[in-house]
């Protein structure tokens, strides 16, 4: 099988694309022939030595999945060889066959575009269990939304749409008129504007009730003070502090030194709430996992929701993926495919 690994910490030039054995599945397990696998911020981290979940190099990482089943394990019952299906996957996911416990993966629909299934599972996960499973968003609230052009950006936007909220959402000015064909309500550009003041301007000084943080540091602040009395603040990545193509410590560990620190006793007097979402951990809740992608896959068969992908990448450029994503070029999913399958971009 093909596998994209992480040779050692540094820029994109440090990926490779390497041949190992064939994985066999366990009992409890399933083999899935990959058609596509994800590329999220988390990967990039990982590159530049910035995630401390990820396995030491040489490593390959991934955290989703879409393919066919080709081989199963003994105890499986629900999937057979032939299954379409997508899956969460604990690292190991840019590979063209990977091994997964049966109860990360779930059947995709009839009709549903398989490469395109491999955008649903991080990013659909995350914005929901931000904006319906923990910030119980309610027609009419407000939702701030930064990185709306990313992967999760996109899925947050659909997500708010059906629940009929209004949405800001920051992004740089290029990528305006393709976020509000897609809904968005109040597009600010975060390079030339201060999106703090933007967002008071808009509200007239009211703020919002609820806020998506991937950035972190300096812009975490800000954020805090835009909420409303009774708003929730979300925290799901720290992209400020992996801005560079190579490791910089120093610069990682400013950005990480400018994240407040919230004091119970001051929470309860502001009357807001702060909460951090991370996937990785969440493995052992597999019930819930399954039940949310499950219920998105649904959404989507029935065309409340739509994966945006901006580009898919063979597996031997996914140093040109890493740049998509890292600098920002990206509007919409950047997924990766084993060399051989094709692409687009």
């Amino acid at each position: 099988m093909q596998q994209v690994v992480i040779t050692k910490v540094g820029g994109p030039e440090v990926l490779q694309v390497r041949e190992a054995p064939d994985p066999s599945p366990m009992r409890g397990e399933i083999r899935i022939a990959v058609a596509a696998a994800g590329l999220n911020f988390a990967d990039v981290s990982a590159r530049v030595g910035l995630y401390p979940d990820a396995p030491k190099p040489p490593m390959t990482v991934g955290y989703e999945v879409s393919g066919t089943v080709d081989a199963v394990g003994g105890g499986v019952e629900g999937f057979a060889v032939g299954d379409r299906v997508v899956s969460l996957t604990r690292f190991g996911g840019q590979s063209s066959s990977v091994v997964v416990p049966a109860h990360q993966a779930v059947h995709l629909p009839d009709g549903l575009d398989l490469v395109h299934a491999a955008a649903i599972p991080v990013n659909y996960l995350t914005a929901y269990l931000m904006l319906v499973r923990l910030g119980n968003v309610r027609k009419g609230e407000s939702v701030l939304i930064h990185a709306a052009a990313g992967g999760v950006g996109f899925a947050a936007l659909q997500i708010c749409r059906l629940l009929g909220a209004v949405t800001y959402g920051t992004a740089s000015s290029g990528k305006h008129e393709r976020l509000r064909d897609a809904g968005l309500d109040h597009p600010i550009d975060y390079r030339n504007q201060d999106f703090a003041a933007e967002v008071n301007r808009l509200t007239k000084g009211r703020g919002v009730d609820v806020i998506l943080d991937a950035v972190g540091g300096r812009t975490s602040r800000k954020n805090y003070q835009l909420l409303r009395p009774l708003g929730r603040f979300f925290l799901f990545g720290a992209s400020s502090a992996s801005q560079d193509r190579k490791r910089n410590v120093l610069k990682a560990g400013a950005a990480i030194a400018q994240f407040p620190v919230f004091h119970p006793l001051a929470l309860m007097n502001a009357n807001k709430g702060v909460f951090g979402v991370n996937l990785g951990h969440l493995w052992d809740e597999k019930e819930m996992m399954s039940e949310v992608l499950t219920e998105l896959l649904g959404w989507w068969s029935e065309g409340k929701i739509e994966p945006v992908v901006d580009s898919v990448f063979p597996f031997s450029k996914a140093a040109d993926a890493h740049d998509q994503l890292q600098l920002a070029r990206n509007v919409g999913k950047v997924l990766l495919v084993p060399d051989g399958l094709g692409h687009l971009r």
